[in-house]
């Protein structure tokens, strides 16, 4: 699972700095040798659901939207904070339409990035 963690990861990372507006947290843009266990715990979950939600679509899920891409990958990553946190920090269980524009669009970049590996 490390590898599909880091490609997360990875999209992540691209996403932030080319979506955020002025200068990322240093946290956003952590190298993944640095990335703290839980969050490459949830990364990789995350790229799992996304992997497996386009095999069981027979690809066709690739025909979702920007926004059901983002918002799919945006859902699966609020699960895992459950998961990995008793009570986790509003910022990272909110729902689609409370998150800054930037997360959204690197949340639909992390679906396609995922996707040309499929």
């Amino acid at each position: 699972m490390s590898e599909g963690a880091k490609v997360f990861r990875e999209a992540w990372i691209a996403g932030v700095r080319q979506h955020f507006p002025g200068e990322p947290k240093a946290g956003y843009v952590t190298p993944w040798e640095d990335t703290p266990d839980w969050e490459r715990a949830a990364a990789g979950a995350v790229f799992e659901q996304v992997r497996q939600f386009l095999d069981l679509s027979a690809g066709h899920a690739s025909r979702l939207s920007r926004e059901q891409k983002g918002r799919f990958v945006a859902t699966c990553w609020t699960a895992q904070m459950y998961q990995h946190f008793e009570d986790p920090k509003p910022g990272y269980v909110a729902d689609w339409p409370d998150l800054p524009s930037w997360q959204q669009e690197t949340d639909a970049d992390i679906f396609e990035a995922i996707e040309k590996l499929a």
